[in-house]
């Protein structure tokens, strides 16, 4: 479960689109509250505010989001469960606030209002209320046994190291069986095993590298595996067929019926390993 928080001004602008019916909104919580419309919960909360003249952001907006499959299974009664446990997580108790859930799309997720000025005219302290809120949220989701941040984010990252090595095997076998030699034909190889390379060119017109596209993730080369970057594939072609030097005496790869430079680091990179490959293969005959 994901929490995000702040302090806010425009309490009854906010509390409206939290009230929004075409977001089939239903209210899950209502604590010392007795107004029917966004307008009359403003006047209720704006009543205690008045106390305290010196806050102008006098309203904490939170919006806590379960993921889309914990979702499915949390009724209105949990809801209020979750909403009650993060009021308590926060230290936001005996203050009014009211909350609803939000069920126009398939993930559903909780909109969460508190008065920040206490029945005593106290300030509620928001420093660092985005980090505190997350917490609170993680413990929630913890006691309530729902999906944590750290669980989406571990399983991400599991998720990319597959995506990422796939990508290589694919690179590899490219490499070992199809044997590109210029970029273009990589590109082309790379597509037929259903990875896309994507070129990145800049305002010069030169090649800086290329990113990898596949089932849904895009990568840089060097995101993938640190040999993919676009020096080390160049290296990985030998020779390098279809490099050519332009007028300006720039070197230029050719990609798609289209010429492009490389920058004259990777040219000049690019240009010794042929130099030394050419040299070797003539030694060894």
């Amino acid at each position: 479960m994901i929490g995000k928080g702040k302090s806010i001004s425009h309490t009854r602008a906010s509390m409206a689109y939290g009230w929004n019916q075409e977001k089939d909104a239903e209210i899950v919580l209502k604590e010392f509250l007795h107004g029917d419309s966004p307008a009359e919960i403003t006047k209720e909360f704006k009543m205690i505010q008045d106390q305290n003249h010196n806050c102008t952001k006098n309203t904490l907006s939170f919006i806590l989001s379960p993921t889309i499959e914990d979702g499915r299974k949390l009724d209105k009664d949990k809801l209020q469960i979750i909403t009650k446990r993060f009021i308590h997580e926060m230290k936001l108790g005996e203050r009014q606030a009211i909350a609803f859930v939000h069920k126009d799309k398939e993930h559903k997720h909780i909109h969460l209002y508190v008065n920040r000025i206490d029945f005593r005219g106290v300030t509620y302290n928001d420093s660092f209320i985005g980090k505190r809120c997350q917490l609170a949220a993680e413990k929630v989701a913890e006691h309530m046994g729902l999906t944590t941040v750290k669980q989406v984010q571990f399983e991400k990252e599991l998720n990319l190291k597959d995506i990422r090595t796939e990508i290589k095997r694919r690179h590899d076998l490219t490499m070992a069986h199809l044997k590109p030699k210029s970029f273009d034909a990589y590109i082309k190889a790379m597509e037929t095993d259903g990875v896309k390379v994507i070129p990145t060119i800049n305002k010069q017109n030169n090649l800086q590298g290329f990113r990898f596209e596949f089932d849904g993730h895009n990568l840089k080369g060097s995101e993938v595996h640190r040999n993919m970057s676009i020096g080390n594939i160049g290296k990985q072609m030998g020779q390098l067929e279809g490099i050519k030097s332009l007028k300006n005496n720039n070197v230029g790869v050719a990609l798609a019926g289209n010429t492009v430079g490389l920058g004259p680091k990777l040219a000049l990179k690019l240009t010794k390993f042929i130099i030394k490959k050419t040299i070797q293969q003539g030694l060894s005959y």
